[in-house]
């Protein structure tokens, strides 16, 4: 049996299944404020005394990484960068409290001028007077010699609250992406840290002594103790698990696009054949790109509660949420108003929706169904103008899924999957917008069982991705496991394919020990990379690194 919950920010939502079987489902308001009573609300109604004992794991997704960094809620994060000669700071510098240091070590990993220990510890020393408690150190070649990260983290001490180290955040040669991803993990660090407290105290509260996962970026769980040093890694998990809770409950074998509309956001995927599209070099956020691996999916600020207004006379729709919908106690309207006005769904205060858009029918000359049907049309040409878009974008490129590169690939949509609270009332408008307004003809709108709880079934039918790092360093003779140290000898022959081998084998045994629901995990590498080590004019030896980790994917369908 298997606890799924969706902490979004307007619903956190709970499915309990069991054998691919939904025995129970709820949806409740979430309180951003005491995360911990949304969490007890949503589970107490499905979960009991008699259930807890067969509650075999949790996973949870939730927007709460992606919304701070969104509304730049975020902390003020010190980055320590020692770049060396060659890039120009000014390429990485828009952030704003970013300090250049001395000190470099070149591609092959050998230093080519120490750190200025004074420079560094004067640096730390501004930050901390500033209120700065946050600290990311990233260097240019830290994955081929952290030794600079490293001594860094040592000057910093224990004066800070938290350090991110950038050779840990990817082994990709990437120092800009490596930068926004060591910023982003810090600036989240604290908000994250407190959410999986709560989560902690929930599971506490409930006597649930199970393994628990948060769901990551790419559709993959990964154990929550761990997620705490890489909470950057959880950014875009909610749209992840909407994308994954289609997969589980269609069955799709076909080009598809997929919307769930939330209160707050839409996000929007696009699959090739069923499956889902990735972005293998790192997602984007706020305009930043990172070494995040993640499914490739797109937000857009408009959802059911979104704030309905004038601008220069016309109707503008989102991308702020202040609340409910006026029928529910909010104090704008909403599209969720315009629809009760409409008739099409029966929620809250039918009177109290019609008061809140009557400034907006007076303003542009219209009856209240006019209005109403205006801003619902509004709303879905927006969320069609953006599918459209995106899938545009997509078809300009390289498509890369969870599977394969699929190259000279367009994707030609043959189905519309709509989830999320509004999708029944939305979904017939939009199916119409696509092909009477961006062409995207002959692709039939499905709205999939349990639409309003997809994404608690997507985090809940995730597959563990557990990932595992090797580094082999021929000249030593040694081969070292990045996630706990452990060391064994090698031969002077030792070869990438030798170490791709044994990182899969020990990824393998690792999570046949962790999870029960994977018998025979699907191992995918996804980096691989090798390079001399000179010395003297002579190469001296091989340095090999090689990350795998566990195909995403669900652990079976839901009925």
């Amino acid at each position: 049996m298997i606890l799924g919950i969706d902490v979004g920010g307007t619903h956190t939502d709970a499915v309990l299944i069991d054998g691919g079987k939904i025995i129970k489902k709820t949806k409740v308001p979430t309180n951003h404020d005491r995360l911990l009573a949304s969490l007890l609300a949503a589970t107490n109604g499905i979960v009991d005394k008699a259930t807890i004992p067969l509650l075999k794991r949790i996973v949870l997704s939730t927007t709460i990484s992606t919304n701070a960094i969104v509304q730049n809620k975020i902390d003020r994060v010190g980055l320590l960068v020692a770049s060396g000669p060659g890039l120009s700071p000014e390429s990485i510098s828009a952030y704003p409290d970013i300090r250049f240091l001395s000190g470099s070590i070149n591609h092959r990993g050998s230093e080519m001028e120490p750190l200025n220990r004074e420079e560094a510890d004067r640096e730390v020393t501004d930050f901390l007077s500033e209120g700065i408690k946050n600290i990311g150190i990233v260097g240019k070649f830290s994955t081929r010699n952290p030794r600079h990260e490293f001594e860094l983290r040592d000057i910093v001490g224990n004066r800070a609250c938290h350090v991110t180290l950038g050779h840990r955040m990817s082994g990709h040669l990437n120092f800009p992406r490596r930068v926004a991803t060591t910023f982003l993990n810090e600036a989240i660090c604290n908000l994250y840290q407190r959410f999986a407290g709560s989560v902690a105290d929930f599971a506490l509260k409930q006597g649930m002594n199970i393994p628990i996962y948060i769901l990551k970026a790419d559709g993959g769980a990964m154990e929550l103790a761990r997620s705490l040093e890489f909470p950057a890694q959880t950014i875009l998990s909610g749209p992840a698990a909407s994308v994954m809770g289609i997969m589980a409950t269609t069955n799709s074998r076909e080009d598809a696009i997929a919307l769930d509309i939330g209160g707050t956001t839409t996000d929007i995927s696009i699959f090739a054949d069923g499956v889902p599209l990735l972005e293998p070099f790192g997602v984007a956020i706020e305009g930043r790109k990172t070494l995040i691996r993640g499914l490739r999916t797109r937000s857009i600020g408009i959802g059911g509660d979104s704030v309905v207004a004038l601008n220069d006379g016309n109707i503008q729709i989102g991308p702020n949420r202040e609340g409910p919908a006026a029928a529910l106690g909010g104090q704008f309207p909403t599209p969720t108003d315009a629809m009760i006005v409409l008739g099409l769904t029966r929620i809250g205060d039918p009177q109290k929706a019609i008061h809140s858009l009557i400034p907006l029918a007076e303003y542009l000359h219209c009856d209240l169904q006019e209005t109403a049907r205006m801003i619902f049309t509004e709303t879905c040409r927006q969320i069609a103008s953006a599918a459209f878009q995106f899938l545009n974008e997509i078809n300009n490129k390289p498509v890369y899924t969870i599977e394969a590169l699929l190259t000279d690939r367009k994707i030609a949509p043959r189905s519309l999957y709509v989830v999320g609270g509004p999708a029944e009332q939305m979904a017939p408008e939009i199916e119409r917008l696509l092909e009477t307004e961006f062409d995207v003809c002959n692709c039939q709108t499905h709205i999939p069982v349990n639409y309003e709880i997809a994404n608690a079934i997507g985090a809940a039918l995730a597959r563990t991705t557990a990932e595992l790092t090797i580094l082999a360093d021929t000249e030593r003779g040694i081969l070292t496991i990045a996630e706990d140290g452990s060391q064994v000898a090698i031969p002077a022959n030792f070869t990438l394919a030798d170490t791709i081998q044994v990182c899969c084998e020990r990824l393998r045994e690792k999570i046949r020990l962790t999870d029960d629901f994977v018998r025979e995990p699907e191992i995918e590498v996804i980096e691989s990379q090798e390079f001399n080590i000179v010395d003297d004019f002579c190469t001296a030896g091989k340095n090999i690194r090689v990350k795998t980790q566990v195909k995403p994917g669900s652990v079976g369908e839901c009925k």
